[in-house]
């Protein structure tokens, strides 16, 4: 399989119980050609790239963010039933810089997640992972026969829609999804003016994206951002969530490709996942721009890992 890494048991490693008190225990590695037909339980995949970023002007890094929410997350408690399952499948990573290459390869391994029965936790890498990961589940519902009604629901400060003009990178995902899918459901919470110049507010307007700002996307109007959250959720049959990790704020998430002060909290994402969980329409989710390079002892990896941690214990699992 072109542009793919297996897993290796030994990225998991934490504290030693005897009764797999912690999910380095718990977790299986498997190659992702050589899942069985039928399984059940989350996938973890990698997205090792971060060319995109790099594209778009951002601090590199972010290939190897991967690798340290395993180290995060490995160390975590497990509080799962023993028939409960979590799967590394590997990483997929870019060769030769190959942007687009390596997005195909994202899709197809989605899809192949998808067609197994299994949930996708992505990691990543820069956030064009968004583009391939959306192509993975309209492939897997395609296949069933069903037409795609997917909404986007995208914790970030940033809108990522820049035009692809020059190429993709890790800010013209949802442009390249609205230019690809009508109707285009997306629903970003947390944006900031200070992060998004008047052509990308006009564009979201243009193509009647909802957004909350990061002024109201606070713990203290939860009440409000869930009544909008689900209202958006009506609209579809299935939800994928995206976490930029650069929508927090720095005090929060330092190792990131784009930082600022002036981002969210974690409570009000937890908050928002819980209700988008609630829907039973969730099918898959990724966290991406997660950077090794500026993260300050793990602080932002560990945010990572207990947002996965958050959905693998959750009433879905």
């Amino acid at each position: 399989m072109k542009n793919y890494t297996p897993p290796v048991k030994s990225s998991w490693k934490g504290r030693d119980s005897d009764r797999v008190l912690y999910l380095h225990e718990k977790v299986d590695c498997q190659i992702i050609t050589h899942l069985p037909k039928h399984t059940t339980g989350f996938a973890l995949l990698g997205y090792a790239c971060d060319i995109g970023v790099k594209r778009n002007q951002g601090r590199i890094g972010a290939k190897n963010g991967s690798a340290e929410i395993r180290k995060a997350l490995g160390k975590m408690p497990n509080h799962l039933e023993a028939h409960q399952k979590i799967t590394d499948v590997g990483d997929i990573h870019c060769q030769s810089q190959d942007l687009e290459e390596t997005q195909k390869a994202l899709s197809d391994a989605v899809t192949t997640l998808l067609d197994k029965n299994l949930f996708p936790l992505l990691m990543g890498g820069g956030h064009d992972m968004a583009y391939a990961h959306y192509n993975g589940i309209k492939n897997h519902l395609l296949s069933k026969g069903k037409r795609p009604s997917i909404g986007i629901i995208n914790f970030d400060a940033h809108f990522d829609l820049r035009e692809d003009t020059q190429g993709a990178n890790s800010g013209t995902p949802f442009y390249q999804i609205s230019n690809e899918n009508e109707p285009f459901h997306y629903l970003c919470l947390g944006i900031r003016k200070d992060a998004n110049d008047r052509k990308l507010f006009e564009t979201a307007h243009e193509l009647d994206v909802t957004y909350v700002e990061r002024n109201t996307f606070r713990i203290q109007f939860a009440k409000e951002i869930n009544t909008w959250i689900r209202a958006f959720m009506d609209k579809v049959d299935h939800i994928y969530v995206s976490v930029d990790l650069d929508g927090f704020s720095s005090a929060y998430a330092p190792g990131v490709s784009a930082p600022s002060p002036m981002g969210f909290s974690p409570d009000i994402v937890s908050q928002s996942l819980d209700t988008i969980i609630a829907s039973g329409k969730l099918i898959s989710m990724d966290i991406a721009e997660m950077n090794p390079v500026y993260d300050v002892d793990g602080q932002t990896a560990k945010l990572a890992a207990s947002l996965m941690h958050q959905i693998v214990h959750s009433e879905f699992s």
